[in-house]
Parts: structure tokens; sequence; C-alpha cells
């Protein structure tokens, strides 16, 4: 999304840009497959902030609708809590979630109201202020609203400790703190900013493009060539070359690729460690072992010759013991004994992306980085994955009919797109992890090299990797505001 995204700005500015990629085709972690009939979304499969695609579509001259169809679901997801035996919905209509809250706890939506109202401030504040800036040091957030936003409301409190000083009860603690995951962080590591991911999630809603997540990929990807950009597809950078401190291109397949700039939005470390020379790398190998990297993830790819009607769209199960399932993502050397984990069933909303009749399924349990997985031991895994999900959702038949099968882990996520320590997201958001404290897009060490994607600002998720091109266009033109770009910043000729 990073590269797609910033290839498009340059080229609409009047850049030659040309993308080289080490893969088959386009969408990096955003990636699809098919397999008997079954389309699968590699990565993202939540679409949530959709003001942030519409406008970047506007920004470019286009119209988002001319190329996919959203649906809004509901319910948004649906939860399976191991602590009782019902499951619940959550509709992102409030007055509908409401009565789910109420039934908790009688009267806590006046409590609610006053967090999501928070949160909403917080979300609308910081987008024009704080996710869209080209943070160089800490002075930056000495700007009149980010002052507002720090002092009027909890910011860089424990998210835990925010939500706690509302709400009590667990299960609703649970429901408000499970998007972090979407950060790759911890609710006990987090600073409480990130609460106006519950204003995404039960007041903006959760969509889906018709014809998978890969749209949004394809739509860029068609965009890109309608406005000359280049690709080199199965084409790895060996070494980005850089004279008298300035970056002047890169060498691939052995060839040297002239540049004038150069956007790396490859993985960050990857970057440093391997295609820069020492002298020309910010960071050192200490520093990357002292950074928190998000979660990795054990995966499975499934296409069922049946269909089941408890499955939603989006499904979650969370584990009784909660915050020893955080601990256990972040601190522990083996894949989690009892874990929480996520399962998208996009079949259930779009029809093309399974055969008739069946079920396309797609299994996240988070787990730790750096995992050294055998044959057995993810054999052993899948197993009690699948047959957990079975009793659980009541998924009667689900391993006999399973007609194909993907196993993915952290060593994929290193082998296709170089992530360290095969993290599925990039460096985790938690407080010294995010804004200022996070790489910059552009390098301190070399003049003309920038980075966009999930490892610099503003962060993890499609719609933040979309916005880390459009801080790299800053950077490019010396723009230094924190609002979205504007017509006014770009001026773009017509082609």
């Amino acid at each position: 999304m990073g590269g797609l995204s910033i290839a498009i700005l340059l080229a609409k500015k009047g850049y030659q840009v040309t993308v080289i990629e080490k893969n088959a085709t386009f969408g990096g972690r955003g990636g699809v497959f098919s397999a008997k009939g079954f389309q699968f979304d590699m990565g993202p499969s939540w679409y949530l902030m959709p003001d942030i695609f519409e406008h970047f579509f506007s920004l470019i001259g286009e119209n988002i609708k001319d190329y996919f169809k959203l649906e809004r679901l509901d319910p948004s997801y649906k939860i399976w809590l191991e602590e009782q035996n019902k499951p619940v919905e959550i509709t992102s209509d409030l007055k509908r979630d409401a009565l789910l809250f109420e039934a908790y706890v009688p009267g806590v939506m006046k409590k609610i109201n006053l967090y999501l109202k928070e949160a909403a401030a917080k979300y609308n504040i910081s987008k024009n202020t704080f996710i869209y800036k080209p943070f160089n040091n800490v002075l930056d957030f000495f700007d009149r609203q980010t002052l507002f936003l720090w002092t009027k409301f909890s910011v860089i409190s424990s998210f835990d400790k925010h939500i706690s000083s509302y709400v009590k009860h667990p299960i609703i603690r649970k429901i408000l703190q499970y998007p972090l995951l979407f950060l790759g962080t911890s609710p006990y590591k987090a600073p409480a900013v990130y609460s106006l991911m519950n204003h995404i999630d039960f007041e903006m809603g959760v969509f889906y493009p018709m014809g998978g997540m890969t749209k949004i990929f394809e739509s860029l990807y068609k965009i890109a060539n309608k406005n000359g950009v280049k690709f080199m597809f199965n084409t790895e950078v060996e070494k980005i070359l850089v004279e008298n401190k300035k970056a002047v291109g890169v060498r691939a397949n052995q060839a040297r690729l002239k540049a004038d700039i150069i956007v790396s939005n490859a993985d960050y470390h990857f970057t440093e460690m391997h295609l820069l020379d020492p002298k020309n790398r910010q960071f050192s190998k200490r520093y990357w072992n002292r950074r928190t990297m998000a979660p990795s993830g054990f995966i499975l790819y499934l296409g069922v010759n049946k269909q089941f009607d408890s499955l939603k769209h989006h499904n979650l199960f969370f584990a009784e013991k909660w915050k020893e399932g955080f601990e256990a993502i972040f601190n522990s050397k083996t894949l989690p004994e009892n874990p929480s984990y996520y399962i998208c069933a996009p079949s259930k909303t779009d029809p093309s992306v399974a055969p008739k009749g069946c079920e396309n399924l797609f299994v996240l349990v988070p787990t730790s980085t750096n995992l050294a997985l055998n044959k057995t031991t993810i054999k052993t895994y899948r197993n009690k994955i699948l047959t957990h999900m079975s009793k659980t959702m009541n998924l009667e038949g689900l391993k006999d009919n399973i007609v194909f099968e993907r196993i993915f882990t952290g060593h994929d996520f290193s082998e296709l797109y170089n992530a360290y320590k095969g993290t599925a997201l990039g460096l985790a958001q938690n407080l010294m992890q995010t804004a200022v404290f996070r790489p910059k897009t552009k390098s301190t060490k070399v003049k003309n090299l920038y980075y966009a994607g999930a490892n610099t600002n503003p962060g993890i998720g499609v719609p933040m990797c979309l916005i880390s091109s459009q801080i790299v266009y800053k950077r490019i033109h010396g723009i230094k505001h924190g609002h979205p770009l504007s017509d006014e910043d770009t001026k773009f000729e017509t082609k």
C-alpha cells in the first residue's frame, strides 16, 4: 500500500517512477492467491477508516466507486468468549450495541458514550494534526492543536487504565481492547490516544470491498499504470547505491539503476541492515534487537466443502485469561497454549471467493515473533486450533470437509516479505514507538532516501500505510503541516 500510493503521487507530479518488487506481483502483504476455486486475501481483511481511502482517491483525481463496491457489514463481527456460552455480535450501531452492554452492566452506556465521545475527538484532532505529520523531533508535538489533544484528553497513559476509568466489567473491557491487535500491540502497553480505534470500530463501521481486499491494491495498481509507473516484478534490490551521502540508485539483478529519489517500502530493518553499508545506517543492530515487534501469526487458509451457519464475516474467540494471552504473544518463545484467535469467512458476504456451497476461511492465531517451528509442531498446532474451532463455534464436520489448505507462519513472512523476526505487521505501536519515537520517513544519514510503510509514521494498518506515502510526499516537497494533503499542496497536472 505504501509503495503503490507513493508511486502514484509522484507519477502524478510528473516524476518518472519505477517500482522494483521482489515478488511476482503487486500488493505485498496485501497479496492474494487462488486455489481449487477459492480466492484468499493473504493479509489485511478489515476495511476500516473509509474516509482515509476516499480522501486519497479524491486527491489523485479518482472516484473510488469506479473501482470497487463497498458493503457495510452487519453485524460487524461476532465474538465467542470462553467464560460464557452464548456468542455476542457487534453491529457498529450504538443503539443496538447498547442493549448488549447494558445487559452486562445496567446504566453503563452513560460512561461508554462519554468514552466514545472522547475517542471521536481524538480521531478528528489526530487526523488533522498528528497522523499526517512529518515528525522530526519532540518539538513537533508543540503546535496548538496537538497541545490541545495532549492536555484535554488522556493520551499517554495506559490504554487499559484509560478504559478502566470508564468501564470495570471484564467482557466489555475485552471488547473495547481487542482492536489494539490491529496496531500490533497490547492494551497494557499502548498509549490511551489509541482509544480512537473504538470510534473507528463502533461509530464508523466495518466494510468489505466486493471481490476481496485485493480490490484495493488492484485499483491502485491500475491507477499507477495509467499514470505511467513502470513495474519490475521478480526483481530483488541487492543494494542502495550511495555516493557522497546521497542515494543515487540501486543495484538489482546485478544491474545499476540510477535514481534521483529512492523510497523504500520494504521492511525498514531489512533496508537498513541489508541494503545499506554500515556507515549509511541510522540504526544499529542493538537498536533493532531492543525494539518491540508486532506479533507474528499462525495462519490457516482453508477451502471447505461445506457452509457453517454459526459464522459471520468476521469472527473472534477471546480466551478467558486475557492479559496472560497478550503476555504470551509478546514474551513467550512458543506457540500460545490457550490462544485468542480470529476467523474471516468472506464467502458470507461475497460468493465470488468460494465455489457454490463452500466456505472460504482465513484463520489467524497471533503468536510471538522469531519462533522456530518444525513440521510436527505445525501439524499438532493446526489440529489443536481446528478442534477448538469446531467445538467452540459449532463447526461440525470442519476437518472432514477441508478440500484445500495452506499454512503460513512467521518463517513465511520472513521469506516472502523480508519481515524482521517474522513479524506479521512491523514495529508494535507502544508509547515509545509512536510518532516522533518511530523511525522516520526520511533517512537522517542519506540524502534523497525515504521510507514508506508500517514501520514508519504513522504506523501499522492499510490506512496508515496509505498515509505514510503522503508524509513522504510532504517531505520530498517541503510541506510541513500535519493535516491531510490537499489539491493546493499537490497541484497535480491532469494527464
